[in-house]
């Protein structure tokens, strides 16, 4: 049997017909007869037919082959092709080596999904990322290992950032966080002030360095206890030997800016200085009059001297929303120590609370909690409790709300007030950072290490694959809930806006293109929905690899770091 297909044209039209045929000999002629009509039948059918009777053999679809493996692989390529697009193994180290392959499988791991050393073992194993670095099966100590030859490059590596993102003259952010720790037994875990709010335990701190835009160039790790001051000059050291940089212009946070290190500043040349005042100098030049809170009423931002800070420049600024905000948030607190002490007074009126020593424990409590002592004025007797505003006071201290005092060692003809007052807003960029390294896209905290070179070690991967993550953001801005263009702030003092198309992406969920918009560990969540399956032909030993198709926003993202969705 066959099938045979003819074709006949008529009135302007083909004609075609499929015939299931039969051959067969009769006194020795061959003759054929037709069986049926398959015409009415689809054309795939009919060519299944025609190639079944050709001796063709057909299995179902699911008996073909079978899916041996599947792993996520969308994410895993996007986080290798931009650090391949950076150099990164390069930055690490120019000889390829296992070492350098296992420390960048961690830094591109942290970002697909953070966790210990012993859950990076596991999950390297879980996407394409350990085939694609050739780091399949490595174990604990062999990441140990690689952190160990991490930390031992880790001048080596940030002198490379310094000379791809400092230059001469240019901006340096410095600001200091701290991390809980989990254990007691390193040398490195003290006792400090807790920037996580866990008053009580064990703490590192560490500073980051950070060029104008918030790009990480450099971390270091200093024990839970050591002040914030402390650690400057080390940073000092490190831009003028180390990065060899002969002219910086370094902003740092009001509580790294004491006497001692002012001093130590003077004394480097190439090294100027922004910061601000502390809330006690500014209300000393208001005293002096050098800051008189009125001429701000209609200002926003200007200069004034003082003979306090010889060879200084002072810029004041006035937020009047900042001032609106002290306002209310004041008087709130206010209210609500009046709301607390009235009971007070109506028990030692009534005779249930008695005694100077009782009376002011229970006082106490109560400005323990709300912090607005210095406004109340009190009379306490064994039988008698009064109090009552310090109307004054708070008045001295209401006219100094929303001014803040910068000062800088920066000359006017380099660097005007405005752009003093942009530079110093910039260290929002390393507070930024310090918001990824401890959130839920690095997870730098709670540290578990117990050596200190693993903790030294574990800060600066975190730091690395910071790196990473900012230049992943930048390239997927679009696809974020992120401002792709931040318009220019004419007045560097006001509150920052965002773009037009920032808010209306913030307030439909949706691109620019209609898309659904994303987070960052969103986005990876999205992208690892692409997955590697590895097929087995049945009953063969041959296997192929196939990768999902990407939807719109998965081929975006794949685009925006360089990639080809139809080439995975």
């Amino acid at each position: 049997m066959h099938v045979v297909t003819t074709r006949r044209q008529g009135k302007g039209k083909e004609y075609v017909a499929h015939l299931l045929r039969r051959s067969y000999r009769e006194g020795g002629k061959v003759r054929k007869e037709t069986l049926a009509n398959l015409s009415h039948l689809p054309d795939d059918l009919v060519e299944l037919i025609r190639r079944r009777l050709r001796g063709e053999q057909f299995l179902p679809a699911v008996e073909a082959f079978e899916v041996c493996r599947s792993l996520p692989h969308g994410h895993a390529a996007c986080v290798l092709a931009l650090a391949r697009r950076l150099g990164l193994a390069r930055l690490l180290d120019r000889s390829p080596s296992k070492e350098r392959d296992r420390a960048l499988a961690m830094i591109c791991q942290r970002l697909l999904a953070p966790g210990s050393k012993l859950a990076c073992t596991r999950q390297l194993s879980q996407s394409t990322l350990a085939e694609e670095l050739d780091v399949v099966g490595a174990d604990t100590d062999d990441l140990y290992a690689a952190m160990d030859w991490l930390l031992a490059r880790q001048e080596a590596i940030e002198s490379r950032l310094a000379r791809r993102h400092l230059e001469g003259g240019s901006l340096v952010l410095y600001d200091v966080s701290s991390s809980y720790f989990e254990g007691r037994s390193c040398p490195l875990a003290r006792r400090g002030y807790s920037r996580d709010r866990r008053r009580g335990s064990l703490q590192v701190v560490y500073g980051l360095l950070t060029d104008r835009e918030g790009r990480p160039v450099a971390v270091e790790v200093f024990d839970g206890s050591v002040h914030d001051d402390k650690t400057l000059l080390a940073q000092v050291e490190k831009l003028r030997r180390r990065f060899r940089l002969a002219r910086v212009v370094l902003v740092v946070d009001r509580g790294m800016v004491t006497t001692a290190n002012l001093q130590a500043l003077r004394e480097e040349s190439g090294i100027a200085w922004i910061s601000a005042l502390r809330a006690p100098a500014v209300k000393r030049l208001a005293r002096k009059e050098v800051l008189q809170p009125s001429l701000f009423d209609e200002l926003s931002l200007g200069e004034v001297a003082s003979e306090d800070y010889p060879g200084e420049r002072l810029v004041v600024c006035r937020n009047p929303l900042v001032a609106a905000d002290r306002r209310r948030r004041r008087e709130e607190l206010l209210a609500a120590t009046e709301r607390e002490l009235a009971p007070l007074r109506a028990r030692v009126e009534a005779g249930t609370l008695r005694g100077k020593a009782e009376i002011g424990l229970a006082v106490g409590e109560v400005w323990n909690r709300f912090k607005v002592r210095k406004h109340f004025q009190l009379e306490i007797e064994d039988d008698r409790f009064a109090y009552r505003r310090e109307e004054a006071k708070i008045a001295a201290e209401a006219a100094l709300d929303g001014i803040y005092v910068l000062r800088t060692s920066v000359p006017a003809a380099e660097l005007g007030a405005a752009d003093v007052v942009r530079s110093y807003k910039a260290l929002a960029q390393a507070e930024r950072g310090f918001r990824t390294l401890k959130g839920p896209e690095l997870e730098l905290r709670p540290i578990h290490h117990r050596l200190d070179e693993r903790v030294r070690a574990h800060v600066f991967l975190c730091m690395l694959a910071y790196y990473l993550e900012w230049h992943l953001r930048e390239a997927w801005a679009e696809l974020l809930f992120d401002d792709e263009r931040p318009p220019p702030r004419a007045d560097p003092v006001a509150k920052a806006e965002r773009s037009a198309a920032a808010r209306r992406k913030a307030a439909r969920k949706r691109t620019a293109s209609g898309e659904r918009c994303h987070s960052f560990e969103t986005l990876i969540a999205e992208l690892a929905l692409v997955v590697r399956d590895t097929n087995r032909i049945t009953g063969t030993g041959a296997t192929f690899e196939k990768v999902t198709k990407p939807n719109t926003v998965q081929a975006r993202a794949l685009e925006l770091v360089g990639l080809d969705p139809e080439r995975l």
